[in-house]
């Protein structure tokens, strides 16, 4: 009887999600391959594969066939994007688009740099990530232990790294800086997940758990401004122990305001200063049109949006400037969809649910205030709506 060969590969997903897999059978095409690796990491997009090429210095080449495999390969996934043609009037005015998304929107944002499109959750239990399988098989046991006659789990050093690297990645896919109250929202949603992480002779059951992860997430922002995401290289040179004349570390960190998620994104992949000067500038030309090419504008202002915010947090211009630069960010179309670009929400659709919210209080102050009839308060209600 032939014995099933199991197949152990290291899996770069991101730049700051890479894991090792193990394959219980080694599969006999590409394709089931790429069915196996979005079973087991749990993808739900189509992609393709890379791998590092030992006879290329490990330089990454497409996969077209197993047989190049090395022993222990590493592969790199790449998303494809499925594109619908649309075709788009070329008359099209910045007046008659409307800030919501639709399918001919969804072109023009897959070349974006906003990296992220949620806000901090109110609820963190949902977000805790999966680990990897070993260490969910551990935590697994050690929940039944718990549930079965109370006992806590000791974690040791390598799966208590494991636990905070991970959680730690999905933190920073969120927000690069989480405030005080935000760790501990984690660190409860963490034991009430795990309950057998919950810490005995502490109170609260996670303030360690909640020390933990602001050292990691620290940990983690070197590693990410190390690669050189923008967010957080825009707070290096702050001073220690190989830097003692920059700023005290806590000292103008730049970081997100509140509601937003897409503070200072990195460049779209392709593009750098140069390129991306070009499309501002193509921006500027098409504006000075008796009538823009709405379509034209909205993929030259989404391509530029990582430029517009590094010159807006690093160089604080005056509003002088940004209208002579950024001309179609003052249009009524590109105020809602910078709005929507930073915090990840619709800006009419926020501003309705507020009207909606305070509008019965309203209309009772004008009611009290003014004195006005019934009727009237009525009728300014049926305006509101």
């Amino acid at each position: 009887m032939a014995v099933q060969q199991r197949m152990l590969v290291r899996v770069i997903i991101t730049e700051a999600d890479i894991r090792k897999v193990e394959l219980t059978t080694k599969p006999d095409t590409v394709d089931l391959l790429i069915r196996s690796l979005k079973d087991v990491l749990q993808l739900n997009y189509n992609f393709t594969l890379q791998f590092k090429d030992p006879n290329f210095d490990n330089e990454l080449c497409n996969l077209t066939e197993l047989s190049e495999l090395p022993e222990r390969p590493t592969l790199k996934i790449i998303p494809l994007l499925s594109l619908v043609e649309v075709h788009v009037p070329q008359s099209t005015s910045s007046e008659e688009l409307s800030d919501t998304p639709s399918q001919a929107d969804t072109d023009i944002l897959s070349n974006s740099s906003q990296e992220r499109l949620r806000q901090w959750p109110e609820e963190f239990d949902m977000y805790i990530p999966k680990f990897s399988v070993d260490v969910e098989y551990r935590l697994r046991q050690a929940n039944l232990l718990h549930r079965r006659d109370g006992t806590h789990l000791i974690p040791s050093k390598e799966l208590k790294h494991d636990i905070l690297e991970r959680v730690a990645e999905t933190m920073y896919a969120l927000k690069a800086y989480p405030t005080n109250s935000e760790f501990e929202a984690v660190a409860t949603a963490l034991v009430r997940i795990h309950p057998c992480l919950k810490e005995q002779g502490s109170a609260s059951g996670w303030s360690g758990w909640k020390n933990s992860l602001k050292f990691k997430m620290g940990n983690y922002r070197t590693k990410m401004r190390r690669l050189g995401h923008c967010d957080v290289t825009v707070n290096g040179g702050k001073h220690g122990k190989h830097s003692p004349c920059g700023d005290p570390p806590n000292k103008r960190i730049k970081k997100p305001k509140r509601g937003e998620i897409n503070y200072l994104p990195d460049y779209p992949d392709g593009q750098d200063d140069s390129t991306l000067e070009d499309a501002r500038q193509t921006m500027v030309d098409e504006m000075k049109k008796k009538t823009p090419n709405g379509a034209l504008i909205k993929q030259k202002m989404d391509l530029t949006f990582a430029l517009r915010r590094s010159e807006v947090v690093k160089d604080k211009p005056a509003i002088t400037q940004i209208c002579e630069r950024w001309p179609a960010l003052f249009t009524e179309q590109q105020v809602c969809l910078e709005f929507s670009r930073v915090v990840g929400k619709s800006l009419k659709q926020e501003f309705y649910e507020a009207l909606d919210h305070h509008s019965p209080r309203l209309m009772e102050i004008f009611k009290t205030k003014r004195g006005l009839t019934g009727q009237v308060l009525a009728d300014l209600m049926q305006q509101t709506k």
